[in-house]
């Protein structure tokens, strides 16, 4: 019996928090992430952990046996972070630049400030907004120590010496015509159609233009928009289809989200610099600092409502590390968060 350490850490959650709903505020993963967590760590076991009978859901004597067990796991996690961030603060100090797109910084720059300020308060963060050229360009010159990049899985922007990559999000693809169009049947059927596109080196082009060879789909007119909201206004004005990461595709709402499948998927990268010295470890605490707050911001858009379904919380693997054949899948149009 292969037992997964993080799953008994949320059980230990549930248990001293008394349920699904504050474990996942205590986690800061989403109540739906935590259920799925507790039934797979239930199918591990082959037993039921909870007693989900009564009024309040009760942990089973395996249950509580188990908890224990993430507890003292949670506890030795602990010491060993201490430890490391006693190091860490030592040496990390000093400015770090980092390379944004506008998406980023519109949405994580201020909480990544606040957790950095908290944590590491000799750094001195600076955010720099950049498009994907340019900014692995400034990563290659040492211009730039972090760089928060949209990409596409299938035909991902290769490291730079001395650089790795976290991934933040990732998300599906998907075709959505403008509200007032007939659902296409075929790919062949938007073929001679006007379409929104992207700048050829983006995602969403790369995306775009495999989709089109792929299914032999050739524009009236190609618009090109590489900001969301751009993208957004253009197809309210019914200008034409569009490649989408399925889970922005789900939140509009003139829009109709086809059935036709594009291979490959968008994810959200963070590149930043390695090495033993001060700046190097700065800019891997600026990393974790920006996966935190990708991961608070989801949450706080699943609660609020800002959302529709559940962000699906695991661990995500860079295009540039060994692949898992195990991995698990996931229902679309959900962004998987690590």
């Amino acid at each position: 019996m292969d037992l997964d350490p993080r799953r008994l850490l949320v059980l230990n959650a549930i248990a001293q928090s008394g349920g699904l709903a504050p474990a996942a505020r205590v986690l800061g993963h989403t109540r739906s992430a935590v259920s799925q967590q507790l039934a797979a760590l239930e199918r591990e076991v082959g037993l039921p952990l909870v007693d989900r009978t009564g009024p309040r859901l009760e942990l089973t004597a395996t249950g509580r046996l188990l908890a224990a067990t993430g507890e003292r796991i949670g506890q030795e996690l602990a010491a060993a972070t201490r430890q490391l961030d006693t190091g860490h603060h030592q040496v990390a100090h000093g400015p770090v630049a980092i390379g944004a797109t506008s998406w980023v910084l519109a949405r994580l720059a201020v909480r990544a400030l606040r957790l950095l300020a908290l944590s590491y308060p000799r750094i001195e963060p600076r955010f720099v907004e950049t498009g994907l050229p340019d900014g692995l360009r400034q990563l290659r010159l040492g211009e730039l120590d972090v760089l928060v990049i949209i990409d596409d899985r299938d035909t991902a922007a290769p490291l730079p010496p001395s650089v790795q990559a976290q991934v933040l999000s990732e998300d599906d693809y998907r075709v959505v015509v403008p509200a007032g169009w007939e659902t296409p049947a075929t790919a062949a059927d938007l073929s001679g159609r006007p379409w929104i596109s992207a700048p050829a080196h983006s995602a969403r082009g790369r995306a775009f233009a495999r989709f089109a060879s792929a299914h032999g789909v050739v524009p009236s007119v190609e618009h090109l928009a590489d900001h969301m909201i751009a993208v957004q206004t253009l197809l309210a004005g019914q200008l034409g289809a569009a490649v989408l990461p399925a889970f922005f595709a789900a939140q509009l709402e003139q829009v109709s989200v086809t059935p036709l499948t594009i291979t490959g998927s968008q994810i959200t990268r963070t590149l930043y610099r390695t090495g033993h010295t001060g700046t190097a470890i700065a800019a891997r605490a600026v990393a974790d600092a920006l996966q935190q707050a990708a991961r608070d911001h989801a949450e706080t858009a699943t609660v609020t409502g800002q959302t529709k379904g559940d962000i699906v919380v695991r661990p995500l693997r860079d295009p540039t590390e060994p692949p898992l054949s195990s991995a698990p899948r996931r229902a679309p149009g959900t962004p998987r968060n690590p």
